[in-house]
C-alpha cells in the first residue's frame, strides 16, 4: 500500500480535513449527548452525526462510542479532543491578534480566577496596568482551581490564579502569594465567642468546608487540620466557591476553614470567630498559571510580564497572608 492511500497518510488529513469538522467534535466531547451538542451549535441532530461520521473517515478511527444510556470518546477521540482543543484556542484568538495591529495597547486580558482571591499585589498590578492601558479591557471568571487551569491549556484564557495540586508540564507556574487557613464558625454556633477553646472543644461538631478539602486534592493540608480537630464526620455543606463557604459558616451550619486574612475584616464586624487550632496552621499556595504555547495579544504579555515583575521583585514575606 502506497502512502497516498495509507488513511493515516498525515499530509492526505492535513490537507483534506476540515477545521468545522474539528469545532463539531469539539463541542461534541465536551456535551453529554449528539442531542446536546446540537443544540450549542444551533444546528438539528442529523447535522452533528454526518459531521462526526466524516471526522472520522478523514481520521479513520472511531471516535466516539454511542449506545442507548452510553456516551463517551474512544482513545482515539480522547487524544484527538485533546489536541482539537489546542488548535480551538488558536484559531479563536486570530480575529483578536489581527483586531490589535495598532500602536495603541488595546484587547482583552481574560483571566480565569479561584474563588475569592485576595492578594493587594494582583489588585496593584491590574491598577496600574490599567493607568498604562486604559483602552485594554479585562474579563476575570471564578473558577473551580482545576477548571481554571483547564481553561489556560485549552488557550481560552490568558492566565490563571488558582491553587494547584499537579504540575502540567506543557504550562508555566509562579508562586504569586502564600495564605493560611484557619476554622471559624458563625454567631448561631455554640462555640461563638467563647474563649480558651481547646482542639478537645470542637470533638463531634459538624463542619462545612470546600470541595477540594480531600486528602487527595489541592487543600489536603486543610484536611489534616480538620482531622486533628476531630470535627465529626458529617460534612454539612461544601462549594467550590469560597463566599458560599463563608455564608455557611456564618449560618451557623458547622465549622469551616478560610484564608485568616480573608476572614480578618467579618471576624472584626462580629460575623466569624476563630476556633482551634490557632498554631502551625496549613499553609496554601496560590500560583499565576500561564500557557507558553498560547500566543498572546499586547494587552495580555504586558500585564502577565508586569505580575511577573511584580512577584519576582517583591520578597516572599511581603507575598505572605496571615
Amino acid at each position: 500500500m502506497t502512502r497516498k492511500s495509507n488513511r493515516l497518510d498525515p499530509e492526505r488529513i492535513a490537507r483534506e480535513l476540515d477545521w468545522n469538522l474539528l469545532r463539531t467534535f469539539v463541542v461534541l466531547a465536551e456535551s453529554h449527548s449528539v442531542t446536546d451538542a446540537a443544540n450549542r451549535l444551533g444546528l438539528r441532530q442529523p447535522s452533528v452525526s454526518a459531521a462526526l461520521k466524516k471526522l472520522e473517515d478523514r481520521i479513520g478511527r472511531k471516535l466516539l462510542d454511542r449506545s442507548p444510556g452510553h456516551f463517551a470518546l474512544t482513545d482515539a477521540g480522547r487524544l484527538l479532543y485533546r489536541e482539537a482543543v489546542e488548535i480551538n484556542g488558536s484559531v479563536l484568538r486570530l480575529s483578536t491578534l489581527m483586531r490589535e495591529l495598532t500602536d495603541e495597547v488595546q484587547g482583552n486580558v481574560r483571566i480565569t480566577v479561584a474563588s475569592h482571591v485576595v492578594c493587594p499585589l494582583l489588585d496593584t498590578a491590574l491598577s496600574r496596568f490599567h493607568a498604562d492601558h486604559p483602552s485594554a479591557t479585562l474579563s476575570i471568571e471564578v473558577y473551580s482551581s482545576a477548571d481554571a487551569i483547564a481553561e489556560v491549556a485549552a488557550k481560552r484564557a490568558s492566565f490563571a490564579i488558582c491553587l494547584v495540586k499537579e504540575h502540567n508540564p506543557k504550562l508555566e507556574y509562579q508562586r504569586l502569594f502564600r495564605e493560611f487557613f484557619g476554622l471559624f464558625c458563625g454567631p448561631p454556633h455554640p462555640l461563638f465567642g467563647k474563649r480558651d477553646l481547646t482542639l478537645a472543644d470542637l470533638a463531634g461538631h459538624s463542619s462545612v468546608s470546600f470541595e477540594t478539602d480531600r486528602l487527595q486534592d489541592v487543600l489536603k493540608p486543610v484536611t489534616v487540620m480538620r482531622a486533628q480537630a476531630e470535627l465529626g464526620q458529617k460534612i454539612t455543606g461544601v462549594s467550590s466557591h469560597l463566599e458560599e463557604v463563608r455564608r455557611m459558616i456564618v449560618a451557623g451550619l458547622g465549622i469551616g476553614p478560610l484564608p485568616l486574612h480573608v476572614a480578618a475584616r467579618d471576624v472584626r464586624d462580629g460575623q466569624l470567630w476563630q476556633v482551634p487550632p490557632y498554631d502551625g496552621l496549613p499553609a496554601i499556595d496560590v500560583h499565576v498559571v500561564w500557557n507558553p504555547a498560547t500566543v498572546k495579544n499586547r494587552a495580555e504579555e504586558l500585564l502577565l510580564q508586569r505580575l511577573l515583575t511584580a512577584i519576582e521583585t517583591t520578597p516572599m514575606d511581603q507575598r505572605t497572608y496571615r
